[in-house]
């Protein structure tokens, strides 16, 4: 009897093991009322007409034993309540463990605020705000949606690089041209030097070309969805008080025109990440383009990045089976320190304010205001990092603004050769510059821009690779 049920459960095991995968996409419309503030900027601004809707777009996948769930969402950011708030709800209602979902944010410059608070404050617990709220139900929604629609699928990973569209932003410039930064320092780079600007040196980094993606479709048939990340900042060029996706949902609607039967229900679902592109941006700095009208850059964008990820497609090798796991963990990073010079500073730019006249002042206010506020910051940054295992393909996490050579550092360290990382993931904590960066100094650098310490990228990059070692499967798994 012994022996007969040892073999039974061995072959249970080996029958859950290639049980076949299944997929299911939806989206799930978080389009603001107008009327909301719209940010990306230092003046935020009131929304007066939605140009094209903003959604979260949901992938569940399902091994038989273990569900994840990806989620991207048309937000220049979203902060750690809300992640918490959705996946809580998606948890109670779908049965995924929160562990187990990733959301993100696109870092579409027009939207409105799901950081929450009229005044941005440093904090990693926060009562949500109506629009936060609205955000973390849809979510949860978007993904119960693609839970309903899960069907047989076959999976395939893929990778396009596309270098014409990604360029870093920060910038030497010759000696003696850099102008001050809002603290009245000399910094060694610049970020956003001006196209054609005839002090430029050289770039402080290298961009990063590499669009991985991750497909499904059923078996041998239609689409799915297409689950990707490129380190493409945001592309931006929109009309006044407009709400838009930008690049990312032009890009997602693009790639479903692409498919046979795409519009068909259950339709497929395109859906773009924000890889790590906190130094980069659409911007060829050496070469100047001229003025083009709102969204007619953003559109050639997307249409040419759907062009090349669909073109990809025929040369993936497709399985029926991915065994799945995840790992979640938040990390002991601490807020960046403000030094009482700093306060000292902020407090004088303040009280000398009234009596500046002109725009020269709303930079260094704007910075008082963030360094106190800083400085005040909750005792616990509690910094989400997250890890999800597709079979043999790993995706990495960061709630930051990411710099590329991060993103690139963990494809090449991680133990699975199939790797790319995602940005802005369940919560907003600044830019996460490397550490070398942090001695060039510029925007990305400053305090109020850069929440965190120095070490962020490195304490990051060591939970990254230590949860993907966790979730390699064994030899003979």
């Amino acid at each position: 009897m012994r022996t007969i049920l040892l073999s039974l459960a061995a072959a249970l095991s080996i029958h859950a093991a290639d049980a076949p995968l299944k997929a299911g996409a939806a989206t799930a419309n978080i389009t603001p009322e107008l009327g909301g503030s719209v940010v990306g900027g230092f003046a935020p601004f009131p929304c007066t007409h939605i140009h094209d809707e903003l959604h979260a777009r949901c992938l569940v996948l399902d091994d038989g034993k273990t569900k994840l769930a990806l989620v991207v969402c048309d937000l220049l950011g979203l902060h750690r309540s809300v992640s918490l708030k959705a996946r809580e709800l998606i948890e109670k209602e779908a049965g995924i463990p929160a562990a187990n979902v990733l959301i993100s944010g696109t870092h579409t410059h027009s939207a409105v605020n799901a950081l929450g608070g009229p005044v941005r404050g440093y904090y990693s617990d926060q009562e949500l705000t109506d629009y936060q709220t609205f955000v973390a139900r849809r979510i949860a929604d978007g993904v119960r949606c693609a839970v309903n629609l899960l069907r047989p699928a076959e999976i395939a990973f893929g990778t396009v690089d596309v270098p014409e569209h990604v360029h870093i932003r920060r910038w030497f410039l010759k000696e003696g041209t850099m102008p001050p930064n809002p603290f009245g320092k000399i910094d060694k780079v610049k970020m956003n030097p001006g196209a054609g600007n005839p002090n430029l040196v050289e770039p402080a980094g290298e961009a990063d070309p590499t669009i991985s993606f991750i497909a499904l479709r059923e078996p041998g048939g239609r689409m799915i969805s297409i689950y990707s990340a490129y380190s493409l900042h945001y592309v931006g060029g929109v009309g006044n008080g407009h709400i838009s996706a930008d690049y990312y949902g032009y890009y997602c609607e693009a790639l479903k025109r692409l498919q046979t039967g795409g519009d068909e229900y259950p339709a497929f679902v395109g859906i773009m990440a924000n890889g790590t592109s906190g130094d980069a941006n659409n911007i060829n700095f050496r070469t100047p383009q001229p003025r083009k009208q709102p969204y007619e850059q953003m559109q050639y964008v997307a249409n040419d990045v759907a062009a090349k990820v669909n073109a990809a497609l025929k040369g993936l090798t497709w399985q029926s089976s991915a065994s799945l796991d995840a790992r979640y963990r938040e990390l002991d990073v601490k807020w960046r320190k403000i030094e009482p010079e700093l306060i000292a500073w902020a407090k004088e730019t303040e009280a000398k304010a009234p009596r500046i006249q002109g725009g020269k002042a709303d930079l260094p206010l704007a910075y008082a205001g963030r360094v106190q506020r800083l400085a005040e910051a909750s005792p616990e940054t509690k910094f989400p990092a997250q890890i999800l295992r597709i079979g043999d393909i790993c995706i990495g996490s960061s709630p930051c603004e990411t710099f590329a050579e991060t993103g690139v550092e963990f494809r090449k360290r991680s133990p699975f050769e199939k790797s790319f990382m995602v940005e802005l993931a369940h919560g907003y904590y600044g830019y996460m510059p490397t550490p070398r960066h942090f001695e060039l100094g510029g925007y990305e650098t400053w305090p109020g821009t850069n929440n965190t310490e120095s070490q962020a990228s490195v304490k990051l990059m060591n939970a990254l690779l230590e949860m993907a070692a966790e979730v390699r499967p064994s030899a003979g798994q």
